[in-house]
């Protein structure tokens, strides 16, 4: 069966190595991306390196109109869309609740639940086979992130409570719905907070003394994309540590 997987916010960070890994795997990869096409082509063309097939189609998935237009283009490009990885999300600096906006909170939800929501739908009502759909959440959903990113938090909280509701609506269905929550990651997404050296600084508290890397988080997305899992569904894999 031919494996064909679209990687929102794919050009960087985990969804960057993520892309690479499942190029390797034999999956042809639809790297997304919503403003900074340089570094998805530059993943496009480590898998084409790397004898992969892949592309880069730019969308903002929090846009309905867009979402389906990225799976138009995807299906067109790659054939149909067997697998999904929700990965695209934003950070703002860190802010203690009280001094949020709503424009803030609302843009939060927007690209981080409302983008998974979308493309979740689109997915499902799309596959006419056994799927597998693996989103991007945070061990921020399990922490709160008091005093930085209680936004970010809430959303990744979310993105968990959807992951479960929609993992049983379709397990039926052949279609396995799982998450994965990165602790302290090393990517730029920390520079987006304020505090490039985050990791660094948090990392005596983390129980492995130590930050992860992208493609740690990437083996678990492709391993729960696999049929190596595929009694696994509703299920959250933590990446954090053991914080």
């Amino acid at each position: 069966m031919k494996k064909t997987v679209i990687v929102t916010g794919g050009g960087r960070g985990i969804g960057a190595a993520t892309s690479r890994l499942l190029g390797k795997e034999g999956y042809a990869v639809c790297v997304n991306y919503r403003s900074d096409k340089i570094s998805a082509e530059a993943v496009v063309a480590d898998i084409q390196a790397e004898g992969g097939t892949a592309f880069a189609c730019q969308g903002d998935v929090s846009d309905e109109n867009e979402v389906m237009a990225l799976f138009d283009a995807a299906e067109q490009v790659l054939g149909p869309v067997t697998h999904l990885v929700n990965n695209a999300g934003i950070l703002f600096e860190q802010t203690l609740l009280a001094e949020m906006s709503l424009a803030r909170f609302n843009q939060v939800l927007l690209t981080n639940v409302t983008s998974c929501f979308l493309c979740c739908r689109e997915f499902v009502q799309r596959i006419s086979q056994a799927g597998a759909i693996v989103n991007v959440s945070s061990a921020a959903a399990r922490t709160g992130a008091p005093f930085e990113y209680v936004d970010y938090a809430a959303s990744k909280g979310a993105m968990d409570s959807l992951t479960k509701g929609l993992s049983l609506e379709v397990a039926s269905k052949g279609i396995r719905v799982n998450t994965v929550r990165p602790g302290f990651i090393h990517t730029d997404m920390h520079a987006d907070g304020g505090e490039p050296g985050r990791v660094a600084r948090l990392s005596p508290q983390i129980p492995m003394q130590r930050g992860g890397e992208p493609e740690e988080v990437a083996e678990a997305i492709v391993w729960l994309l696999s049929e190596k899992a595929s009694y696994v569904t509703g299920s959250s894999v933590d990446l954090a540590g053991g914080k």
